[in-house]
């Protein structure tokens, strides 16, 4: 199956399955597939929390349990599986990795490892501090040219390139502009690790216009752009009938294989905050959900009233907040509502993904490239794991 064939599969199931995934589970007040599917939503309700954040990080035990119950899952799991690239032995000098967290440095190394090796200068997009281009200058011998938009990174980045004996060179700048486009040349390997949403698509757009040889890009954060809802890049994606709201483009990142317990109980902690809060605000005649700022640490920490006084200042509201504590157990409540829903939509995060990364396999296959889309390291290295390698078609 090629990657249209893939792409076209893909849309079909996720079409047909929207009532599984495409919903906000903050808005709801019961599960929706009450009617649907009784027998799913008696077993969700059987199990406790911390048995479905358990299945959550076990995908083959959640997908036999769910197939039964979701007779797509299985074929659009299939579809969502992609091979590891084959990565070769890259050799950095010791201590390159000096001041990288260790999972950042396995991410990193895994990358450069994975990329297609040519004989050309780098280009580092959104480089941070450049420690992905340290590393591929260190293994090649070869100039890296090193894009960031942060004046405070690009000093600290000249800093560590000096100390390495790098040829690494920096550029202050902002990736979605003209000047940053020019950066890009015919004869170049330009790179971006996690470069987020419209930052990883300029890089994508402006390669392509320019020719440039090859592309290597892992997308992140697929919501972050400019536009209200996504906008397809490839033209199967344009004709597909598959409508995408930022929200949507979020449940790819709603994974915590990575995070600390200690950060799983904050969030559901806050969670039930912002859910006792929103039923509140809907027993004296608030509407739907209602979303409040980043909530400070501080506040978190001061109890529920405290935040359900922070949050009314934030939003402008007058509530009688003399029963708020009668609410945090209607959040707990719901924060576990919020648990089956995430259970059954996680096995709808990774097939949107490989949705998201097609779109953009496909338009660089039309700009004339050859194109791969594999993983560079394994899930629980970053479960944004995702390579696209372009090479144009007649420079291979």
């Amino acid at each position: 199956m090629d990657h249209h064939q893939r792409f076209l599969r893909l849309t079909e199931l996720l079409l047909a399955a929207r009532q599984w995934w495409q919903f906000v589970p903050f808005e709801q007040l019961s599960l929706p597939w009450l009617a649907s599917a009784p027998a799913l939503c008696s077993w969700l309700g059987e199990q406790s929390d911390e048995t479905l954040t358990s299945l959550r990080q076990d995908a083959p035990a959640l997908l036999a349990l769910l197939a039964p119950h979701l007779t797509m899952v299985s074929e659009l799991s299939s579809l969502a599986s992609l091979e590891i690239s084959e990565g070769r032995e890259i050799r950095c000098p010791s201590r390159l990795d000096t001041g990288v967290p260790g999972r950042k440095w396995q991410q990193i190394t895994a990358f450069a490892s994975a990329l297609q090796a040519h004989d050309l200068p780098w280009l580092e997009w959104c480089a941070g501090k450049g420690h992905l281009g340290r590393v591929l200058a260190a293994a090649s011998g070869r100039e890296v040219v090193s894009l960031e938009w942060q004046q405070r990174l690009c000093d600290e980045g000249k800093v560590l390139a000096s100390k390495s004996g790098q040829p690494q060179r920096f550029v202050q700048g902002d990736a979605l502009t003209a000047d940053a486009a020019s950066l890009l040349a015919g004869e170049q390997h330009a790179v971006a690790l996690h470069a987020c949403g419209e930052l990883h698509l300029a890089l994508m757009r402006h390669g392509a216009e320019r020719r440039t040889r090859s592309l290597s890009l892992s997308p992140c954060c697929y919501h972050l752009i400019p536009e209200a809802s996504y906008q397809p890049q490839s033209q199967a994606a344009q004709a597909s009938g598959l409508s995408l709201s930022k929200m949507d483009l979020k449940l790819p990142l709603q994974e915590t294989v990575t995070a600390p317990p200690q950060v799983r109980r904050r969030r559901r902690l806050e969670l039930s905050y912002r859910l006792g809060f929103d039923s509140l605000q809907r027993s004296q005649g608030g509407g739907g959900y209602l979303p409040v700022p980043t909530v400070p640490k501080a506040v978190l920490d001061l109890g529920f009233e405290a935040f359900c006084h922070w949050a009314c200042e934030r939003k402008g509201l007058g509530l009688d907040l003399t029963q708020a504590g009668d609410f945090l157990e209607k959040g707990e409540a719901r924060v576990s509502l919020v648990e089956q829903m995430e259970t059954v939509r996680q096995l709808f995060r990774r097939p949107l993904e490989i949705w998201l990364a097609l779109d953009r396999v496909l338009f660089l296959e039309e700009q004339g490239y050859q194109v791969s889309l594999t993983e560079f390291c394994e899930r629980r290295a970053t479960p944004r794991n995702l390579l696209i390698q372009a090479t144009l078609a007649g420079a291979i």
